[in-house]
């Protein structure tokens, strides 16, 4: 590959999927490195005071500051842009930066958003807290029926935000029929696909206008480094999110770009073997529990639905047992399986939502979500699946099920 190939869309957008998360973006220095090389500046110096003054005034091109651009973060942006079908992208430093600016950066006072009942806790959050005190009102939909979105849509709906699959009761959205709707009211649909990136599901080819993830989840996917990014239009990145990342400053580091860049080369790989022994796994889980949630099993409601929108439907699937005591007793009984809040690692990890992720939502809206006492999410690693199965197998019969 030549020096500046990596970013030469004409030439990287031709490419399948694996080799994109593996070349895509990258940008070789004048020494011909190999692995993308990792720029810890926090500013730059200029030939001569004329190009500083052209560089801010956005008449040459070039770095200025690392809030705003960094040539590692830079690379990471160009692959997940090009990996998601996006013409550009902004990285962040968290999951929940993303998804804050993505809101925030196109929302003023008088706006309205209808959003997914089922979101990640700090998201509902976000909705039902934070954007009030802006002036800005939500109402919350089961994002299940599209028809719902339509209903909820007033003159003054700015945005529709939600995540599918949903964190952590699996609900999947019709993403055709949702982005439907919105184009033909509108309305920008802001999604949340840090469950299934886009080695699994590209919401643009749907209709999505602006893609939000956590970085931090299956990108990185090894539990190293936290990360964002907000995918989207060149107009809609260059003038809608940057002037609010650029003066509010979720800036992402160039140390954890450079992981992320280094975690989206296995992507492919990590995502297909772990969604692979999430359904092994979740086969044996399903007569053992009350209810599974897995949108690969056809046991799910959206089983089709998740299969024709999906190419594979993931390593994270969660399942009810009887009440708070009995889900810390199952997962106070595991060997192997860590108890963990996050999601998309390379190992397996187990959460109890209601009281960790969601504790900060109240019972009610946690029952409105679909999320109970006895709600367990798993996020499949991967450990050989019959191992998996052996801890399972043997937490279960000690918590009595």
């Amino acid at each position: 590959m030549k020096r500046n190939t990596g970013q030469d869309r004409s030439v990287t957008s031709k490419w399948r999927p694996a080799t994109q998360a593996v070349r895509g973006g990258t940008m070789r220095s004048e020494f011909g490195e190999t692995s993308e090389a990792l720029f810890l500046t926090s500013g730059y110096a200029y030939d001569c005071a004329g190009d500083a003054a052209a560089r801010f005034a956005g008449d040459q091109a070039g770095m200025t500051y690392s809030r705003l651009q960094n040539p590692t973060v830079e690379m990471l942006e160009h692959r997940i842009a090009l990996m998601e079908g996006a013409e550009a992208c902004r990285a962040t430093a968290s999951g929940m930066a993303a998804m804050t600016a993505a809101l925030l950066c196109q929302l003023e006072a008088g706006d309205h958003v209808v959003a997914g009942r089922a979101l990640f806790g700090s998201c509902r959050w976000l909705t039902d807290t934070l954007l009030p005190k802006f002036g800005i009102t939500t109402t919350i939909v089961d994002a299940r029926d599209a028809q719902q979105f339509a209903d909820a849509t007033t003159n003054k709906t700015k945005v529709y935000f939600f995540e599918t699959p949903a964190n952590p009761t699996m609900d999947i959205v019709d993403l055709q029929a949702v982005c439907d709707i919105a184009r033909a009211r509108g309305v920008t649909t802001v999604v949340d696909n840090a469950f299934a990136t886009p080695a699994l599901q590209r919401p643009m080819e749907f209709g999505a206008d602006v893609v939000a993830y956590s970085a931090t989840k299956m990108m990185d996917g090894q539990g190293r480094v936290l990360a964002g990014a907000v995918c989207g239009t060149e107009d809609f990145i260059t003038n809608t999110l940057l002037p609010f990342t650029r003066n509010t400053g979720p800036t992402l580091s160039a140390f954890n770009a450079w992981v992320v860049l280094k975690g989206l080369e296995t992507l492919d790989l990590r995502i297909r073997r772990q969604s692979e022994n999430a359904l092994q796994v979740g086969r044996f889980l399903e007569p053992r529990v009350p209810r599974l949630n897995h949108p690969g099993l056809p046991s799910h409601p959206q089983h089709n639905l998740a299969m024709a929108q999906m190419d594979m439907t993931g390593p994270i699937f969660s399942f009810e047992v009887e009440g708070r005591t009995q889900a810390h007793a199952l997962l106070d009984a595991l060997d192997l399986i860590d108890i963990s809040n996050n999601i998309g690692d390379s190992r397996s990890l187990m959460t109890h939502n209601a009281s960790t992720t969601h504790a900060s939502v109240s019972e009610e809206k946690r029952l409105e979500m679909g999320i109970t006492e006895g709600t367990l999410r798993l996020n499949v690693g991967l450990e050989d699946p019959i191992d998996l199965i052996a801890d399972l197998d043997q937490a279960l019969s000690r918590a009595g099920l």
